[in-house]
């Protein structure tokens, strides 16, 4: 990676940044739909901001963000994160884990749901960060590419590891080696989001989908199907299904996968492009098939049961969201011990009872078969083995390269 964050954005990383905002997983809400995510959407929040103020970007360094830790004297944690993405109770007057978390540690949590989405919250902190002055937080929860950014730019802390010991022996498998944080040093997920194949059984007529080549070829769902305006899912997925690696593609792999992707645009078998609003249309039976984001799926099951997912033999594609500790942090031992506290397997399946995405947790499904079976047999909240191997992650890309590659993505789309 380069050792500077760049000083603009590509008039391509912007649109690709609306694009996700307007209409893809950046119009999202967390329980209900998914969250915002992908692109360079870095984009007006960040890097642009920092060379329109006159700001030079921060240098990384080595050992990470360092600033004097009051958790001793002060036990309080001031926690952001996105809407209904914690456990309440029925009354929505109390959240169970965090009470339970001061009632065992007399660490008192403030927690604030201020984060809609990643470029907006950004905005909001980037300034402190900029100047190196404290952003009022002590934890945050951020998509994958803004964690990988935040680390890049030397404004994350690293964590202390001895404080981690559930964490750390807890962590699925599939997410503990980011090309962006290997080893887990600064951050850890909160939760993870699949990209899978969803299909309305009525609509093909009982026919399982299951395979990016027969969304592309099957004469049966031609002009009924949909892929995703967000190009690290859509083309993630197509170059799994050409039998390559999304961590370790070349521009040849990508031009591949692009020019498979348009022969179904110009023999008319794609029916549009879409962002989270594919799921009227599949709910319908207008879209046959697409590609969907798992959180979605469970939701439209829960009135539709025509509604049906399948995981492509290929594999998938997987991002997550992310816990981290922001520079200039005044309680960084006491949000580490937060973080643990969410992957003690107890704990980690209230939480995921509630809220309904990929559990990052290990060993997690004896604890939620005691809260409900069915969650706990749902593969989109917890993978099984086979699911979990067949998890990819779609590679950090340098700006170059994702200009190139959103230009060309744009042209595909329509966009």
């Amino acid at each position: 990676m380069d050792q500077y964050e760049p000083d603009a954005l590509s008039a391509a990383q912007v649109a690709a940044m609306r694009r996700s905002m307007t209409s893809g997983r950046g119009a999202l809400t967390r329980r209900s739909m998914l969250r915002a995510s992908g692109v360079g959407a870095l984009a007006i929040g960040g890097a642009a901001t920092l060379s329109a103020c006159g700001i030079p970007p921060a240098k990384r360094e080595e050992t990470g963000a360092v600033s004097s830790d009051h958790s001793a004297k002060e036990r309080q944690i001031n926690f952001s994160n996105w809407t209904e993405y914690m456990d309440t109770s029925e009354d929505g007057k109390s959240r169970p884990t965090l009470e339970a978390f001061a009632r065992r540690t007399g660490i008192k949590v403030k927690y604030t749901e201020d984060i809609n989405d990643n470029v907006e919250f950004f905005g909001k902190i980037q300034p402190q960060l900029a100047a190196g002055q404290p952003t009022g937080r002590d934890l945050i929860c951020v998509t994958d590419w803004l964690a990988a950014r935040m680390i890049r730019l030397g404004w994350a802390q690293k964590l202390d590891a001895s404080l981690l010991p559930h964490a750390f022996a807890n962590l699925s498998a599939q997410f503990r080696t980011p090309d962006w944080d290997p080893g887990r040093a600064y951050s850890y997920p909160w939760t993870g989001i699949s990209t899978v194949i969803a299909y309305n059984s009525k609509a093909t007529g009982g026919k399982k989908v299951d395979s990016v080549t027969q969304l592309l070829d099957d004469p049966t769902l031609k002009g009924r199907v949909g892929f995703l305006t967000e190009m690290r899912d859509t083309v993630g997925m197509t170059l799994l299904e050409l039998g390559k690696d999304p961590a370790k593609f070349t521009d040849a792999d990508y031009d591949a996968a692009l020019g498979r992707l348009q022969k179904g645009v110009d023999k008319k078998q794609i029916r549009r492009f879409t962002g989270n609003d594919y799921t009227s249309d599949l709910d319908k039976g207008d879209i046959a098939a697409c590609l969907a984001w798992a959180g979605d799926v469970i939701q439209l099951q829960v009135d539709n049961p025509d509604i049906k997912y399948a995981i492509p033999a290929a594999g998938y594609i997987t991002s997550s969201d992310n816990l981290l500790v922001p520079a200039g942090a005044r309680h960084q031992t006491n949000a580490t011990r937060l973080i643990d506290y969410y992957y003690e397997l107890p704990v980690a399946a209230e939480l995921a009872a509630y809220i309904n995405y990929v559990c990052p947790v290990e060993g997690v499904s004896a604890e939620l078969t005691k809260i409900d079976k069915s969650l706990a047999d749902n593969t989109l909240i917890i993978p099984d083995r086979a699911m979990a191997a067949k998890s990819h992650a779609f590679r950090s890309l340098t700006s170059k390269e994702e200009t190139a590659y959103e230009e060309k993505f744009a042209k595909l789309i329509g966009a």
